[in-house]
């Protein structure tokens, strides 16, 4: 995360002093800030907003009733963590509690002179926002204040003030009570480890509610994370008839069709999402990724390009460019981009294999080897593929000892079927490799085993 920028964060401390340390914060910037003479002829002062962090999610801005935004404004919210809760299964969160999005849909309602002052629990922000402390997309654009470490971090359950202990800001807020927001209902649905509950909690609100577009999607997304496709549809078509103008509509449209292989109306949805907001680099993302399943690997390429521009820290995203720019064959994009992948994220193994990969088609077997076996050794399932192909590097570096032993190492742990597969692979590989450098004939018998081992030349088996 910046250490400067036009929006401000306070992290550590309790939560009393990130409290009073934002009070100071947006005083000074309201003090500071420019003052917009209207028609009248009158000093008007900034516009301050604010909202409890747990309904920051559900509130969308142009839509909700807000002061007006053609001036400078503050928008405040305490307990920022809270914002984005994290506990539906992979691939079905609902994108409205996703912090990129959510973040980037403030500050381009706030515009050029809005600001937002923060402040949040670090350990719980990790939980549910880790890309906020790695600076990511608009995150980049937030400044931190980090106070002392939080002294009840590391306190025992039960021991100090609850406010103030790590996780706790994830605590579940009361449930639906009579007379509650839509906004408080869908924050105690979404705070929740039980999907049941938050099902239940959430088609509650779309048959009372069904001229909402907020409620229709988030039952969508609760419907889909339990597997009841034929409800999220249902959801999902109410959703965008009642707001075709709402990417976060298409967004989840687009996720739907995706997990259920519908490649070209992903496509779809996702393209209108991105065309409503510009600025949602996720869209981009997944605009992309489903263009090059349908076999368009230029248009991906300027789908991630774009996306890139907003999140240039996004690693999972520069390591699709890389991909991509091998298979188009440019390999110097290819590496640059791989290259960052693996300072950004040098867990990331498979930014160490990629990057290996095409190291070896530019013909760097040195390089090549170095990011393989950087990949092995900080892979803690140690893939077995990657092995044989590590294995394969070895070859081409002229150490057909070492080639020998990762390849029936990682080959002979794997199933039959697999097994075959990778040596196949294999063979293929380094066939390519003494074509391509007859020195490495000297080492045929590596490859004369495999042939055995498959029993016999490929062209001649049934």
């Amino acid at each position: 995360m910046s250490q400067t920028g036009r929006h401000l964060i306070v992290l550590g401390g309790t939560r009393h002093q990130r409290l009073l340390a934002v009070a100071a914060h947006e005083a000074a910037a309201l003090d500071a800030a420019p003052r917009e003479r209207r028609d009248t002829g009158r000093a008007t002062q900034p516009a301050r907003i604010t909202f409890p962090a747990t309904h920051l999610p559900f509130i969308r801005p142009g839509v909700a009733t807000l002061p007006s935004l053609d001036g400078p404004c503050l928008l405040r919210v305490d307990d920022l963590d809270r914002a984005f809760p994290n506990n539906q299964l992979t691939g079905t969160r609902l994108v409205l509690t996703q912090s990129t999005y959510l973040m980037q849909k403030w500050i381009d309602a706030l515009g050029p002179t809005g600001r937002i002052i923060a402040s949040a629990n670090r350990e719980a922000l990790l939980l549910g926002a880790p890309e906020a402390l790695e600076g990511r997309g608009p995150w980049a654009q937030f400044e931190v204040v980090q106070l002392e470490n939080e002294p009840c971090a590391s306190v025992p359950a039960g021991q100090g003030k609850a406010e103030d202990q790590a996780g706790e800001s994830w605590k579940k807020p009361a449930g639906p009570k009579a007379g509650s927001s839509l906004e408080g209902d869908l924050a105690a649905a979404f705070a929740s480890r039980s999907g049941e509950e938050r099902l239940e909690i959430c088609q509650r609100l779309f048959s009372q509610l069904p001229n909402s577009a907020l409620a229709a999607v988030a039952f969508a997304s609760a419907a889909r994370e339990q597997q009841d496709l034929s409800s999220a549809r249902t959801a999902l078509d109410a959703a965008g008839l009642l707001a075709p103008d709402w990417e976060a509509v298409h967004y989840e449209d687009g996720k739907f069709w995706l997990g259920c292989e519908e490649l070209d109306r992903a496509r779809v949805a996702f393209e209108r999402a991105a065309e409503l907001m510009p600025t949602f680099s996720a869209a981009y993302v997944n605009l992309g990724a489903t263009l090059g399943e349908l076999g368009r690997p230029e248009d991906a390429m300027r789908a991630f390009r774009h996306a890139l521009a907003g999140d240039p820290r996004n690693f999972t995203l520069l390591n699709n460019i890389g991909v991509v720019s091998r298979e188009l064959g440019r390999l110097d994009e290819s590496e640059a981009a791989l290259s960052k992948v693996v300072q950004i994220a040098p867990d990331f193994v498979f930014g160490h294999y990629n990057l290996g990969h095409t190291r070896l088609l530019k013909g760097n077997e040195r390089g090549a080897l170095e990011a393989y076996e950087e990949g092995q050794r900080r892979d803690p399932e140690k893939n077995r593929r990657q092995g044989c192909r590590l294995a394969v590097v070895r070859f081409a570096n002229g150490d057909p000892a070492g080639a020998e032993r990762d390849l029936w190492h990682y080959a002979d742990g794997a199933p039959p079927d697999e097994r075959e597969d990778m040596l196949l692979e294999a063979y293929e590989v380094g066939q390519a490799l003494v074509q391509a450098r007859p020195e490495l004939a000297a080492h045929r018998a590596f490859l004369d085993r495999i042939v055995a081992s498959l029993g016999g030349p490929r062209d001649q088996r049934t």
